[in-house]
This record gives structure tokens, C-alpha cells and sequence, in this order.
């Protein structure tokens, strides 16, 4: 008794849904977003403000990460191929990784420019600066608004590093609205490239966060939201199951987990209705709708491995 499914009940249709959703998000957040780069490079050459020049930078990079995203969400729809079985789904796993990469190296070299003017800070336009900081930063919300309402922000890894990017964005813009308040009313022109510092370590947390949950994807770690021991315990649960093994959890892309395993039953057992129990119980209870299980009975015997 050695049979194997392939469960492809995965909901294609729900995730082109989703997909068209986070399109029209992203393609509006990049069109403010290029709008509100160029008056804040603009303002920033101006106004002499390394905040407002950092954040202008910043949305240089959120502009490459949205147009990013878009490309990848565009590949992600591609369909499979005979040397590509899953398809271009893992293209907006990579984008997000550079999306969070990018993050890191505007982060830093904001840092470092900002560490170059604390020995002797440029006198900066404080006022005009605000203004356009307060533009910016309307903006970015608008942008933030429109990823929330229209795509999925909170599941989909590609669309959240491109949220976070222009969070990152509204920070620096509340950063630069901070430095002027405090330079008009004390005149400390030190507090524009501290607060780009300030600002910095934000985006670097973030950015931190992005790369830690891309990598772990990549490498084929387990999702967070399942526990392997809960999935062996509740396939153990099935009656005529003596053992489960070779068990692995990983993701595909943003919302596509899958899982392959063995599952050891009493030869006096029917095969299929386990199966079927199975399958019904891992999407059921830990919604992973892409599964391929083994059955076996005590016949089947595997030389040891490595996994």
C-alpha cells in the first residue's frame, strides 16, 4: 500500500483577487510617491535640508521598491513551466529581500551623511522645509491608506515590505517637520541631522524585520502561524495511524504554504479514507491546501537519510 496525492485545491481564484487588489494599490502609491520624491529633492536643494534630501532619497528607494513589487506581482501571475513547477510565485519573495536590502543601504548612508554635518550644521530654510515635509507626509499617508484598503498588507511579504517602505517615508517626514519646529524655535540646526539619524534606526528596524522573514521563506523555514508538532499530533489523531514522518512545512510565496509527509497506518486500515481525513484536517485546521501525503503501512521500509 504506497499511494501519494498531490492536493491542489489551492484557491487560484482568491489569490488573483488579492493579487489585482495589491496591483491597483501599488500602482497609485508609486504615482504619489514619485510626485512627492521630486518636490522634496527639489525642496531639499532649496532649502539646504539634508532631512528633507534623505527622505527625497528614501523615496527614491520606495519608488524602485514599489515598481519592484509591481514586476513581481506581474511574474507571480506567469504560469508554471515543465523546469519551474511552481510557477514565478517566489519572484515577490525576492523582491521583498531586496526591497528590505535597499532599506538598509539608504538607511546607512543617510547615517553617514548626517554624521558628516554634526561637526558644522548647514543653516537650513526651516519653514519652507515644513511645508513641504507636511506635503510629503500627507502624501505618504495617502499611500499607506491606499496599500491598506486595496491590498493585503498584512500577509502578503511582498506588499508589506512595500508598506513599509513608505512608512519609512512618513516617518522621515515627520522627522523633518520635528527639525524644523525645533530649529525656527531654538535656531539648533544640529537637530536636522540628528533626527535623520533618529529616523534612520526606524527604517533600519523595519527593514530588519522584512530581510529575517524573506530569508527565512528562501530557506525553506517552517511558517510562523504552524507548529509541526500540533500538525503531527492532529494527523496522529486520525484512527489507524501508528506513525507520521519525513514531515516538512515551508512556503511557497505570501499565503501558499505546503507540506509533504508520511503517514504510517494499520494494514487493516482503508488508505483513502485516511487520506481524505487528512487532508480535510490540514486545511481544516492549519489551512495549508497544498499538501502531498504518503501513505504507508508496515511493508514500506526506507533506508535512513539525511532528512
Amino acid at each position: 500500500m504506497h499511494q501519494h496525492n498531490h492536493q491542489h485545491g489551492h484557491d487560484h481564484s482568491h489569490h488573483d483577487h488579492a493579487r489585482s487588489g495589491n496591483k491597483k494599490g501599488l500602482r497609485i502609491a508609486l504615482i504619489i510617491t514619485v510626485g512627492i520624491m521630486i518636490l522634496e529633492f527639489v525642496g531639499g536643494l532649496l532649502t539646504n535640508s539634508l532631512a528633507l534630501l534623505s527622505d527625497s532619497g528614501h523615496m527614491l528607494s520606495d519608488a524602485s521598491a514599489l515598481l519592484l513589487s509591481l514586476v513581481a506581482l506581474w511574474f507571480a501571475t506567469k504560469p508554471s513551466s515543465p523546469n519551474k513547477t511552481y510557477g514565478f510565485y517566489r519572484f515577490e519573495i525576492l523582491a521583498a529581500l531586496l526591497n528590505g536590502v535597499a532599506l538598509f543601504v539608504i538607511a546607512g548612508f543617510i547615517v553617514w551623511e548626517a554624521i558628516q554635518r554634526f561637526n558644522d550644521p548647514p543653516t537650513v530654510a526651516s519653514g519652507s522645509m515644513m511645508l513641504i515635509a507636511v506635503i510629503g507626509l500627507l502624501a505618504n499617508l495617502l499611500s499607506a491608506w491606499f496599500l491598506m484598503r486595496t491590498g493585503d498588507v498584512k500577509n502578503n511579504v511582498n506588499l508589506r515590505s512595500a508598506y513599509l517602505h513608505v512608512i519609512g517615508d512618513a516617518l522621515g517626514s515627520v522627522g523633518a517637520i520635528v527639525a524644523g519646529i525645533v530649529m525656527i524655535a531654538f535656531g539648533w540646526y544640529i537637530a536636522d541631522p540628528i533626527i535623520s539619524i533618529l529616523v534612520s534606526i526606524l527604517i533600519l528596524k523595519s527593514a530588519w524585520r522584512i530581510i529575517q522573514n524573506t530569508v527565512h521563506i528562501l530557506m525553506e523555514g517552517v511558517p510562523a502561524s504552524v507548529h509541526p508538532e500540533a500538525v503531527t499530533k492532529s494527523l496522529l489523531s486520525i484512527t489507524g495511524v501508528t506513525g507520521i514522518h519525513d514531515l516538512h512545512i515551508w512556503t511557497i510565496t505570501s499565503n501558499f504554504d505546503s507540506l509533504s509527509c508520511h503517514v504510517v497506518i494499520a494494514d487493516d486500515i482503508d488508505s483513502f479514507d485516511v487520506l481524505q481525513q487528512a487532508i480535510d484536517l490540514l486545511d481544516t485546521q492549519f489551512h495549508i491546501e497544498h499538501a502531498t501525503i504518503q501513505i504507508e503501512n508496515t511493508a514500506i521500509v526506507h533506508k535512513k537519510n539525511k532528512v
